[in-house]
């Protein structure tokens, strides 16, 4: 080596000492400041410094940074078993004659000491100082949370025998629904994603609410619970960087890293906890590693070669779910026996000792020193990896096995270690009976566990059901969007829409609880105004000057904004309207959420975020944009919507509405806000509207109850005295379509029309099937006659709907038409052109509609047939174009 190489070595060898010095006299604490002033410094300086994801594969909080564990951990440790058996006894009891009715116990057995310590020592329940913690548990360790409320008392031993067994109306429900137990179950998070989305926005809304100043939010937590095999989901890591951008610290992950997805190992090759390391450091979280147990501290202090720690990161995780799969001598051979320095460290050591050794989830020490941390940590949110084992306890029944998450009966002898394991008081006379347990009221263990939850304000969860109704604006608080535009004048229901939002932004009641929610459309939709007006929310403010600061209408960010301006990102603005529509629920603060977007990224894009929605009991107002498969005329097949009203239609509290006129829109969105905030109705409303301007006709006297049941007759065209004549409905875009078909046939067929508006199939068909169903369960009462039946009951002829959507929409109403019935619509994948030719080419313009009310009418007799063929030819329609539909 020459000298040059030799001084370069002696140097390196002076920073290390230098390293080691302080590491020895002031901490590694000392050493993480000092590194990290050198690292930031040097990379100002343009250095190339090397990039590390991970840290060491060991518990991120050192041993000698640990707190005490301030409660009785003897009490605790009893309490918890309790919990371990009955959250099994909850699944073996309900699949004892089959295993029809499913559910979990690996789950839960995996994560109890995460629950547990949470519910002990650190989840507030919301009273009159404290808003109240929000956790996310994980859908399949509901059983636990069950087993620890009727261990407190709150659920009864028949609900718990009737473990998803729901339809009597006692039962408890398979995974957290809020729409089936609404006093206990806050958030849906077993569809695998969404609770770490929502849980993200959840904790951005509550900062939101204390930025505005309408709710003291300080010191809540948002808590999530996830699987490490969750976290494949698209969902749960979508939008962490909004998370760390956004320095929420009110939030905390605590991800279960049992290894184990629902078929084997979740990387198998690899470890899920360095790779979720990597990908939260990177996105701007703290990350807390709780990885071993505390037996496995003297070893790790012992551990001067390094090897043991070597070990620990070669591993791959599909080796370390066989290690806890089998027993300590296995462990001892295949695990420390790799290396001499390993393997002399337990050299003394029983294979019972050495199974003994825990992973870091399951001690209640190193959990609790992770939560405290999490809680304590300022200008970041936290992940807690936590590593554990699927099934913890099941033994040959499960635990570390491939087999644990299908796993719903233990046989006897390993029930009987399960028992023995924990010290569970039920002898073998009584194990097969698989009894509930409860702790004697007047037992130290039962008087701690009221004692802790009532210091933290109460049992959890819960969930509050309404909130003190809101004063609504009447309809005349919109009296400009009731009457005609003026002449000449066109708008858009999207315009018209814009106009109610900004009157309802201006309402001294309710103004500022409004909270508009767009992903990234907000010029598309004409609402750019409103940037200046009531600013973008942000918590910084904004540090900048706007490139348009010289206009009127300038973007403005606001740490008092009210605009949520999400981005394109639509599941993130529905996680957002989630959050507002629930925080009546979740805050006691009734907020309005009006959502609004393309309509073909709504229903389609986040299903499943609505669904939930729905389970939540939100409150609020989704607003599809641009609407319909021909009106946005010039996007093509991926932004042309002909079918979210069918999808829609599938969520039973949501409430469906395709206005055309200003008016409509004006009666259903002040009647929504009426049930929603003044009634406490769980409902929610998606409305559409559209970007195509006509005028308006101002609203017909009486018109009001048909607009919200769902149909309302518009008008009617008289044409040949005793002549023909049909029903015309439309709705939507094509309502306009109907009324011209209406001109068309009394003049040049002498049809006369009356012509329906239909703001809702949805609701037309529900009250229907309503009808329907009451009188199939009354036959010895008159019929019940549907809202269809009852409006077009009075009039003759043959009835011809026509939507924008797909035919299913108007065709749901087919059974309770009381005449031969023509459905049109737009089925098939839409395409850009002019309107009117889309509306041709898809068959529900006013030609088309003309000729199938003639085509009706022939077919009642009522016509002759050589007139529907002497309309083809008048139209000049194509009888042997090729069908949309397949086209």
């Amino acid at each position: 080596m020459n000298d040059d190489l030799r001084g370069d070595a002696a140097e390196t060898g002076e920073w290390l000492d230098a390293l080691d010095s302080v590491e020895a006299f002031e901490g590694l604490n000392r050493v993480d400041e000092l590194l990290d002033a050198v690292v930031t410094s040097a990379r100002r300086k343009g250095a190339q410094l090397p990039f590390a994801a991970n840290t060491a594969y060991v518990n991120t909080i050192r041993l000698e940074d640990q707190p005490p564990h301030p409660g009785d951990r003897k009490l605790e440790q009893i309490i918890r078993r309790y919990i371990r058996w009955n959250a099994a006894a909850i699944v073996l009891r309900a699949n004892k004659e089959s295993s029809e009715l499913g559910g979990h116990i690996a789950s839960f057995q995996s994560a109890a000491t995460l629950y547990d310590t949470g519910f002990m020592h650190f989840w507030r329940a919301a009273d009159d100082n404290h808003g109240g913690d929000l956790v996310y548990f994980q859908g399949h360790s509901s059983p636990g949370i069950y087993a620890r409320a009727f261990l407190e008392g709150r659920l009864s031993e028949d609900q718990l025998v009737h473990f998803r067994q729901e339809v009597g109306g006692h039962g408890l429900s398979s995974y957290p629904h809020p729409w089936l137990m609404p006093e206990f179950w806050q958030f849906p998070t077993v569809s695998m994603g969404l609770g770490p989305l929502m849980g993200i926005y959840q904790a951005r809304f509550l900062r939101y609410l204390h930025g505005r100043g309408l709710a003291d939010t300080t010191g809540r937590k948002v808590w999530v619970f996830c699987g490490d095999g969750e976290m494949d989901e698209p969902e749960s890591l979508g939008a962490i960087s909004l998370a760390g951008r956004e320095k929420l610290d009110n939030l905390i992950f605590v991800v279960n890293c049992n290894l184990q997805r629902l078929d084997g190992p979740v990387r198998g090759n690899g470890k899920i906890v360095q790779e979720l390391e990597a990908g939260f450091r990177g996105s701007g979280w703290n990350v807390i590693k709780c990885l071993w147990g505390s037996g496995w501290d003297e070893l790790l202090e012992a551990d001067h070669s390094g090897k043991l720690r070597q070990l620990m990161e070669e591993c791959v995780d599909g080796e370390y779910q066989d290690f806890k799969s089998k027993n300590g001598a296995y462990i001892r051979k295949n695990f420390f026996g790799r290396y001499p320095e390993t393997a002399a460290m337990v050299a003394e050591w029983s294979d019972d000792k050495i199974w003994s050794l825990t992973r870091g989830g399951h001690d209640p020490i190193k959990v609790y020193a992770a939560y405290k941390a999490a809680v304590d940590h300022k200008g970041q949110p936290t992940v807690i990896l936590a590593k554990t084992v699927k099934g913890y306890g099941m033994g040959t029944a499960g635990e570390g096995q491939m087999i644990a998450h299908q796993a719903k009966k233990i046989g006897d002898e390993a029930l009987k270690a399960f028992r023995d394991r924990f010290d569970i008081p039920v002898s073998d006379a009584d194990l097969a009976k698989v009894p509930f347990l409860r702790l004697p009221e007047d037992s130290k263990e039962m008087k701690y566990l009221r004692a802790r939850r009532a210091e933290l304000g109460g049992p959890l969860p819960s969930r509050r059901r309404s909130s003190a109704p809101l004063e609504i604006p009447p309809l005349s608080a919109f009296d400009a969007l009731l009457k005609p535009t003026a002449e000449g004048r066109e708008i858009s229901t999207t315009m018209a829409f814009v106009r109610i939002l900004t009157t309802l932004l201006r309402d001294k009641a309710i103004g500022q609880r409004i909270v508009p929610i767009v992903p990234d459309e907000s010029r598309t939709f004409g609402m750019e105004g409103l940037f200046r007006q009531i600013g973008i929310f942000s918590q910084v403010g904004q540090l900048y000057r706007p490139q348009d600061a010289d206009q009127l209408m300038y973007y403005r960010e606001d740490s008092k904004g009210q605009i949520l301006q999400e981005g394109i990102n639509e599941p993130g603005a529905m996680a957002s309207f989630i959050a507002a529509a629930t925080s009546y629920s979740t805050s006691n603060t009734p907020m309005i959420p009006f959502y609004i977007y393309y309509s073909m990224f709504g229903f389609q894009r986040v299903g499943d975020l609505a669904w939930a929605a729905g389970d939540m009991r939100a409150r609020g107002f989704l607003i599809g944009g641009t609407s319909g498969r021909t009106t946005l005329n010039g996007e093509g097949l991926q932004h042309e919507d002909g079918h979210s009203h069918l999808i829609a239609s599938t969520i039973p509290n949501c409430v469906g509405y395709d206005p055309t006129y200003a008016y409509e829109l004006a009666v259903i969105i002040q009647a929504g806000l009426k049930r929603m905030y003044a009634e406490n109705q769980d409902v929610y409303y998606y409305i559409t509207t559209l970007n195509e301007n006509y005028p308006h006709p101002g609203i017909p006297e009486g018109a009001e109850e048909g607009i919200l049941r769902g149909m309302y007759r518009l008008r009617t065209v008289e044409a040949t005295k005793g002549g023909p004549s049909v029903r015309l409905l439309g709705s939507g875009a094509i309502l306009r379509e109907v009324e011209a078909a209406a001109a068309m046939l009394a003049q040049d067929f002498g049809v006369s029309s009356e012509i329906w508006s239909v703001t809702s199939f949805t609701e037309l068909r529900r009250d229907g099937l309503d009808a329907d169903r009451w009188s199939m369960l009354h036959p010895d009462q008159p019929r019940r006659l549907s809202y269809v039946e009852q409006a077009l009951g009075k009039g003759t002829g043959p009835v011809v709907a026509a939507t924008d959507y797909v035919k299913a929409i108007a065709d749901g109403v087919r059974q309770f038409v009381p005449a031969r019935y023509k459905a049109l619509g737009t089925d098939g994948f839409g395409r850009s052109d002019y309107r009117r030719r889309l509306r041709s080419f898809f068959e529900v313009d006013r030609r088309h509609v003309a000729l199938a009310a003639l085509k009706a009418l022939a077919d009642d007799q009522l016509l002759p047939t050589r007139r529907v063929t002497e309309a083809i030819a008048r139209y000049e329609i194509d009888s042997e174009a090729p069908n949309p539909a397949r086209s």
